[in-house]
């Protein structure tokens, strides 16, 4: 009876460390499952970021390449401008065009010409590249700035005039169209730096 009585169940050493392993085992299995929860919602945001940085950068290239600007035009609201606006070495260029865009809806009249801008702000310390649209010919003098692109650390346009890259254009002074235009876009991964350039062309010459 004795014997049968002691080997029926466990001690109390052999249940303190059966307490001890499921702890173990337990924080381990958590350890991983929010490791798990973490990789991915680091996954789903840097697609979301590629996605934006990706669909910012053909915008602007579309923009570009539809840029409304002749020398000989009387109307001085034809424009394309580059500006540097370097900021301690971050570049923070300051883009603005006149191009074309499809009318944004039905309940007021719109040219389908653009004066869009492009620049560099801060939110929440963190900086961000803005753009204002307005059509070319309204009287509207509210025009507000919307969050293109989060995430960013760098905003950088060049021209290029046939012969070298320029950080500034003003079709004002130069009289015409660049040749090309390389917009680079710097975002922090992870860490590091990393960037994205686009080239555009330009439809128009300036004549």
């Amino acid at each position: 009876m004795n014997n049968t009585s002691r080997n029926s169940g466990f001690t109390l050493l052999e249940v303190l460390i059966a307490v001890v392993l499921l702890g173990i085992l337990s924080s381990a299995l958590y350890a991983s499952y929010f490791g798990v929860i973490k990789a991915r919602d680091r996954a789903s945001s840097g697609m979301e970021s590629r996605r934006e940085l990706g669909a910012t950068l053909d915008l602007i290239r579309r923009e570009v390449s539809s840029t409304q600007y002749r020398s000989r035009a009387t109307d001085k609201r034809l424009r394309f401008v580059v500006e540097d606006r370097d900021n301690f070495g971050v570049s923070s260029s300051t883009l603005e065009l006149t191009t074309l865009a499809p009318p944004a809806g039905q309940t007021r009249s719109e040219s389908g010409i653009v004066v869009v801008t492009y620049k560099m702000a801060e939110k929440d310390k963190k900086r961000i590249l803005t753009r204002q649209e307005r059509d070319l010919f309204s009287e509207d003098t509210t025009i507000y700035a919307y969050p293109q692109m989060e995430q960013i650390s760098a905003f950088l346009v060049e021209c290029y005039d046939g012969s070298k890259w320029v950080k500034s254009w003003d079709t004002a002074i130069n009289m015409r169209m660049p040749n090309s235009v390389r917009v680079t876009v710097q975002v922090e991964e992870e860490g590091k730096p990393v960037q994205f350039t686009m080239l555009s062309m330009p439809r128009v010459n300036g004549l």
